[in-house]
């Protein structure tokens, strides 16, 4: 029987792998006789169960952990001690892998940081980075705290995102669908009906029967071409950078859209930059860091260009930024004024806290723009339908 294990190797690192074995005792056996410290032994096709149902860590679970965790330490409960109350507490398996493996690696004397670290996918740099700093200061229940109030926001503000686009998004699909069926299904019946009546319609009428026709007897393969271009794009816009920033370029020509865009950047940069100057890292790690997490391509390069050709340069941070044209004059003032302050990091969170407002003042605008569009559009092409159809019975009307 094969058996599928997670170990811990003498240097404190973690490893998976396969074991041909007769029993989970013999598995065991094999692991002590390596100096490995099992930490879970399962069979192979109940591993694969497993790893099919145990879902992924969402930004809510990261939310409880580190709130968990900040409540846990602010008692005075050891760190090792909070990781096994946890271990027992939580049901979800992705949640409890990682619970285990932390314990593994405290218990060989490995940092409690590089967990998260060896799971990039999952944890943000941002949020390693800050466990890392929390656990160098011996300040780890502040940092937690203070994850769980920005993981709290970020959460709050892609929900406040999603829900605003929520009805276009349903307009969109009921109107493609309802329009699928008039072109598809209904054009093709009401001409076969003129066709077989031996009337010609005018050619405004035929030309708009035709474009049924042909959506109708190609309906699939358009759908499948269509269907092809949009799993080749999502591909191409998660593996490749160039793609990636064409889309996003293409995209930010939009101006409602680009405004949006563009404040949201704004609101991670200032909010990851002040919890990461808050938790002691420098300012040079911080900048790279942030970089990395604003999700704006042209804001990721400014910051990168602020910190190796600003900063290391000599420059102030409020001169660094001024030569950045992407970051809006209140925000290259702001900063300047907060530096000379002592106050960056206290500026930098009232910022995300404006900028929290802001974008969700500029969601509202774009579906307020949307929605009329929508509605614009699905009008015009119910117009055409309807003209295409009445103009013949007219005419075929007229002739008696």
């Amino acid at each position: 029987m094969r058996f599928r294990y997670i170990a811990s190797q003498p240097d404190g690192r973690i490893m998976e792998s396969d074991l041909e074995a007769k029993d989970i005792p013999e598995v065991l056996s094999y692991l002590r006789g390596n100096s490995l410290t099992p930490v879970s032994v399962i069979p192979i096709e109940k591993a694969q169960r497993w790893k099919l149902f145990q879902g992924k860590i969402t930004i809510t679970d990261q939310i409880f952990l580190s709130k968990y965790l900040s409540l846990m330490l602010k008692i005075g409960t050891s760190l090792l001690e909070a990781i096994n109350v946890l271990i027992a507490d939580f049901r979800k398996p992705a949640i409890k892998d990682v619970l285990l493996e932390i314990k593994s690696s405290l218990e060989a004397g490995k940092p409690f940081y590089t967990t998260f670290a060896r799971r990039e996918r999952t944890f943000s740099p941002v949020y390693v980075n800050l466990v890392r700093a929390g656990e160098a200061s011996g300040n780890l229940e502040k940092v937690f705290e203070d994850l769980t109030d920005s993981l709290s926001k970020q959460k709050e503000l892609n929900d406040q995102v999603k829900s605003a686009l929520i009805y276009p998004i349903l307009l969109l699909g009921g109107s493609v669908l309802i329009l699928s069926f008039l072109i598809i299904y209904a054009l093709p019946k009401i001409s076969k009906v003129f066709v077989e009546g031996g009337f010609e319609p005018p050619l405004f009428s035929r030309i708009v029967f035709q474009v049924g026709a042909f959506l109708s007897s190609n309906g699939l393969y358009i759908l499948g071409f269509l269907v092809a271009v949009g799993a080749v794009s999502l591909f191409g816009y998660r593996t490749s950078a160039a793609f990636k920033r064409f889309v996003v370029s293409i995209v930010t020509e939009i101006p409602l859209i680009r405004e949006v865009i563009l404040k949201i950047g704004l609101q991670r940069f200032a909010s990851t930059l002040s919890a990461l100057i808050k938790a002691g890292v420098p300012i040079t790690e911080a900048l790279e860091i942030t970089a990395k997490a604003v999700g704006n391509p042209a804001l990721r390069e400014a910051l990168i260009r602020v910190d190796r050709e600003g900063l290391a340069k000599g420059l102030t941070v409020g001169e660094a930024f001024r030569r950045e044209r992407v970051f809006p004059q209140t925000v290259t003032n702001l900063m300047a004024i907060s530096e000379r302050a002592g106050h960056l990091e206290e500026v930098l969170g009232t910022l995300s806290e404006f900028y929290i407002k802001e974008i969700d003042a500029s969601v509202k605008s774009l579906v307020a723009v949307l929605e009329p569009v929508l509605l614009l559009f699905i009008g015009a092409v119910i117009g055409v339908i309807a003209l295409a159809i009445i103009i013949p019975i007219y005419q075929l009307t007229t002739q008696f």
